[in-house]
C-alpha cells in the first residue's frame, strides 16, 4: 500500500455583475458552498483535467458507469496526465447564463504514460479549450460541448518510428513504447472533440461523442485512438422500483491515422498496442452495464463488453469481456 495526493488545488470564484447565487452540496471534489451563477472560476494546483472537461452526465465516471476508456472520456483526446490520471496546472472558467467557457494549461508526462511530469514548460505543455451550451427541449435538459486540444511533448512522430524500425534504432522505439526518455522535444498533437447529452424523459438519457486528432505523433498519456464516435443510452431504474439503479448501453467505433497504422504494421509498439503485419480494421465496441444500489452506500455493477477487431486488427478477436465492480461512497 502507498499513499499519494490525488488532488491539491486552490479555487477562487469571481462574481459577474448582479449574479444570482446557488447553494451546492458536498460532493466528489466539491465542498459545500454558495457560488454565483455568473462567474469566473480560477483553479490552480494538482487535479485531473477530466474533472473540468468533457463532463458527460451519462458517460464519464468509470466507478459507476462505463468501463471502456473510449467511453469514460473522448478516446481521441490524448489528455495530459500521469499514470494515475493527474496533472498540475491552471484552469480558468467563465460561466454566463447557459454558456460556459474553459481554458487551461497543464503539465505533460516526461515519458509516455509515466508518473514523472515535465516541468520545462516553455517546451512541453498542453492547452485545452472547451465551449459548453446548456439548453432545454420540451423541458428536458441537454448539453453540447465542443473541445479543442493541443499538446507539446517529447513524443516522436510515427514517421521517425518507421525510420527507427528500418535502422533498428531501439532507443527511439523504446521512447514511443514508453520504455525510455526522449532527449529532444518537438512532439505535437492537435485534436477536436464534440460531446452531446440529452434527457428524453426524467429517467432516460442519450449521449454521443465524436473525436479526432491529427495522429502524426506517438500517443503520450491516454490511449491509442485517433478517431472515435460513440452513441449510448442510460436508464434509471425508477420504472421497476429501483430508483438508485442505472442501466447503460453504448456502441463505439475507433480508428487510427495512416502514419499510426503504418508504424504498427511495420512491427512498432506504442505503450498500449503493437502488431506487426497489421490487417487494419476499425475497432468496434459494444458495452452494457447494470449498476445496482445494494445497501449502506454500496453499489455493485455487472458489465459486458464485445470488442470486434481489437487493436485495429481484423486477424484478432472478437473478444468478450465480463466484469464485476463494487463501489463504496462514504
Amino acid at each position: 500500500p502507498q499513499l499519494f495526493i490525488a488532488r491539491a488545488y486552490l479555487q477562487q470564484n469571481f462574481a459577474l455583475g448582479n449574479s444570482k447565487y446557488t447553494r451546492i452540496n458536498d460532493d466528489v471534489n466539491q465542498v459545500s458552498d454558495i457560488i454565483p451563477n455568473n462567474r469566473i472560476t480560477i483553479t490552480a494546483g494538482k487535479f485531473a483535467i477530466s474533472d473540468f472537461y468533457d463532463d458527460n452526465t451519462y458517460s464519464h465516471d468509470p466507478r459507476t458507469q462505463f468501463l471502456n476508456w473510449a467511453l469514460m472520456g473522448n478516446g481521441a483526446w490524448d489528455y495530459p496526465a500521469n499514470t494515475r490520471g493527474y496533472t498540475y496546472g491552471i484552469v480558468a472558467e467563465w460561466y454566463q447564463n447557459n454558456w460556459a467557457f474553459r481554458i487551461s494549461s497543464v503539465a505533460v508526462p516526461v515519458i509516455a504514460n509515466a508518473s514523472k511530469m515535465e516541468y520545462r514548460l516553455s517546451k512541453a505543455h498542453s492547452e485545452t479549450l472547451e465551449i459548453e451550451k446548456r439548453y432545454n427541449i420540451h423541458r428536458q435538459s441537454g448539453t453540447v460541448r465542443f473541445i479543442i486540444t493541443n499538446a507539446f511533448t517529447r513524443a516522436p512522430s510515427y514517421q521517425l518510428g518507421l525510420n527507427a524500425l528500418a535502422s533498428n534504432n531501439t532507443y527511439l522505439l523504446n521512447v514511443i513504447s514508453g520504455e525510455s526518455e526522449n532527449n529532444s522535444f518537438g512532439g505535437k498533437k492537435f485534436g477536436l472533440g464534440l460531446s452531446v447529452e440529452q434527457l428524453l424523459t426524467d429517467d432516460i438519457g442519450i449521449f454521443s461523442r465524436l473525436g479526432w486528432n491529427d495522429g502524426k505523433y506517438a500517443t503520450w498519456a491516454y490511449t491509442e485512438i485517433d478517431q472515435t464516435a460513440c452513441l449510448g443510452l442510460s436508464v434509471k431504474g425508477t420504472k421497476w422500483h429501483r430508483p438508485g439503479d442505472v442501466a447503460g448501453i453504448a456502441g463505439v467505433l475507433n480508428g487510427i491515422s495512416k502514419s499510426h497504422r503504418d508504424f504498427l504494421a511495420a512491427g512498432g509498439y506504442g505503450f498500449i498496442i503493437g502488431d506487426g503485419a497489421l490487417n487494419y480494421g476499425h475497432e468496434g465496441i459494444i458495452e452494457a452495464y447494470y449498476n445496482t444500489y445494494l445497501f449502506n452506500n454500496f453499489w455493485l455493477t455487472f458489465d459486458y463488453q464485445f470488442v470486434n477487431d481489437p487493436g485495429y486488427n481484423k486477424d484478432r478477436g472478437p473478444v468478450h469481456v465480463f466484469g464485476i465492480r463494487g463501489h463504496v461512497a462514504l
